[in-house]
């Protein structure tokens, strides 16, 4: 898979989607869709929104980060803003004000009143 890289000393506004993977050690102001993984380098910098599989922070990010799968938030990483993730991983040192939400991953069933989801259905069903 490609890996696009934002070079220190860049800056780029605007939003980006991609297939591949991310790394960001310059600027980006913005938003930034991928299907791969998102690397923030230990001097980049992300005011915005970011979508992706799995995310590694060493940086900054200010803003909405949501990652599918693992977001790990390394010890000198700074997160503030609203969060979304499937598992979570921050060492200590890190800086996380952040709101944080995990997904309930698919294989999870939700059971309510002692019943499986599609006993629910058939549960409103009748009503």
């Amino acid at each position: 898979m490609e890996r696009n890289v934002i070079a220190k000393n860049t800056t780029i506004n605007g939003e980006i989607i991609s297939d591949g993977d991310f790394r960001i050690d310059g600027v980006l102001e913005g938003s930034l869709t991928t299907k791969g993984r998102v690397i923030v380098g230990s001097g980049g910098f992300v005011k915005g929104k970011v979508n992706a599989i799995n995310a590694d922070i060493e940086g900054k990010i200010s803003g909405e980060l949501n990652v599918d799968k693992t977001l790990t938030v390394k010890s000198i990483a700074d997160i503030s803003g609203n969060v979304v993730v499937g598992k979570l991983s921050v060492e200590p040192g890190a800086t996380f004000n952040a709101s944080c939400a995990m997904k309930v991953p698919s294989k999870v069933l939700k059971i309510e009143n002692g019943k499986k989801p599609e006993q629910q259905q058939e549960q409103k069903a009748i009503k």
